[in-house]
């Protein structure tokens, strides 16, 4: 069965997240259980996700941006009152932030690294022959 789509196209906010992510090398964007997601060969960041609370009750984060960042930038990203450890992805590293208070620049770097952890060698260095 097919998740159900999670998310509005004309987000100004999912408009952001793409002008930066597919303006890397290869990127590409796909709908991944019914949200936004851009990969190369492995996805390096989604937008929208779900928090899961101690409690059990789960937490939508409609405009968020889910990374893979190095261990010591995500603890300095969790740190921040508006992150978030998502379901299902957050035990293998990811982090989530609400983006609506980030500019283009803190959006950009937390999108590059992640692409950056997730990219073959190759595109990393066609990423960096640009930059």
């Amino acid at each position: 069965m097919a998740h159900p789509k999670m998310f509005d196209d004309d987000d100004p906010m999912l408009e952001r997240v793409r002008a930066i992510a597919l303006n890397l090398p290869e990127a590409a964007e796909k709908i991944s259980h019914g949200r936004p997601a851009f990969f190369t060969k492995k996805i390096f960041a989604h937008y929208g996700g779900t928090e899961k609370l101690v409690s059990g009750k789960m937490v939508q984060h409609p405009q968020a941006l889910l990374v893979l960042l190095d261990p010591m930038d995500a603890e300095v990203v969790l740190d921040r009152p508006d992150s978030f450890v998502p379901m299902y992805l957050g035990p293998s590293g990811w982090v989530g932030l609400e983006i609506t208070d980030l500019d283009d620049e803190e959006m950009r770097e937390l999108i590059v690294d992640s692409y950056r952890n997730t990219a073959s060698a190759r595109l990393i260095e066609v990423l960096d022959s640009h930059e």
